[in-house]
């Protein structure tokens, strides 16, 4: 028997269906401060554009948005920057937001940084490769 999906004593259909004035008083004390100022207005298009379409992707720069119960099921990608300006598949990275998301931001789903691979050294990286036997 699978175990019923709760956020604050919330089920899943109960959290889809609440109102961001009921979600600020459930959500921590970050969340609810940023709430309480108001969404900016690049978050209310973002937002709006996810209720009209939320079986369409959509790109966001807006690492800063709370995921609110709304958004639950859409799928968008985030800006996550990239290391070579044709290297566009490591630009934005896919979410598909699920309930456990909800109160986070979007950005902590993209992680900006890679793992540092380093390869050989190469000619006067080190004083030891300064000193090359001529013969």
């Amino acid at each position: 028997m699978a175990k019923e999906f709760r956020w604050k004593g919330l089920t899943l259909e109960e959290l889809k269906k609440i109102s961001i004035e009921d979600f600020i008083k459930l959500a921590p004390a970050r969340v609810r401060r940023t709430l309480k100022r108001g969404l900016k207005e690049n978050h209310k298009k973002l937002l709006k554009k996810i209720l009209k379409n939320p079986e369409k992707i959509h790109k966001t720069h807006l690492r800063d948005m709370i995921i609110l119960p709304q958004m639950i099921g859409a799928k968008i990608a985030v800006y996550r920057g990239g290391s070579k300006a044709g290297d566009n598949s490591e630009k934005w990275k896919v979410i598909t937001i699920s309930p456990e998301m909800v109160g986070r931001r979007l950005g902590e789903f993209a992680i900006t940084v890679k793992k540092v691979e380093h390869s050989a050294p190469g000619i006067g990286a080190s004083r030891g490769s300064k000193h090359i036997a001529a013969k």
